[in-house]
């Protein structure tokens, strides 16, 4: 299945909301975003996401069907870390499996190194998350290693692995 990753616009708030209302889809994602997730939290992110800066947050909106189905963003690290950014990105459960992930990855990775200085992108999912790790590799990103006892997520203590991709210079 196509999809495209396109800017946030404010009328996207209703589909973001019914996205990420997901117990499934928030359990492979950091904690900090309410749930039940409102409208109003929807639109509370977008407006972030549209007036954060743009040479440091790659913010998308992912888009098949001619609807949101998921988000996309990386961030760019600081201090020693400013040629590198961290991928985040999610799904709505009923899109799974369907290669919307991997278009997403694909999509966002080419923009950075296309428009930006970075020179490394990596994401840190969970070690149970197979499907994301997929996603990854399936972008070329290289598994560099496991990141033992690494977060607590929902009470429970659980590893996440280190994938990241590299510009070709």
């Amino acid at each position: 299945m196509d999809c495209i990753i396109r800017k946030w616009k404010l009328e996207d708030a209703a589909q973001l909301a019914e996205v990420i209302n997901n117990k499934k889809v928030q359990d492979n994602l950091r904690d900090g975003i309410p749930f039940p997730y409102s409208e109003a939290d929807a639109e509370w992110f977008i407006n972030e996401m549209l007036n954060a800066d743009s040479s440091n947050t790659f913010a998308f909106a992912v888009e098949a069907d001619d609807k949101v189905v998921g988000s996309i963003a990386a961030y760019r690290g600081n201090n020693i870390h400013f040629r590198t950014a961290e991928l985040g990105y999610y799904i709505a459960e009923p899109f799974w499996g369907k290669g919307i992930g991997t278009s997403a990855v694909n999509q966002i990775c080419r923009y950075i190194f296309e428009n930006t200085d970075i020179i490394r992108i990596f994401a840190e999912p969970f070690a149970y998350n197979c499907a994301s790790c997929r996603i990854l590799e399936k972008n070329g990103f290289e598994y560099e290693g496991t990141l033992r006892s690494n977060a607590i997520k929902n009470g429970e203590l659980f590893d996440m692995k280190m994938y990241s991709l590299i510009r070709q210079i």
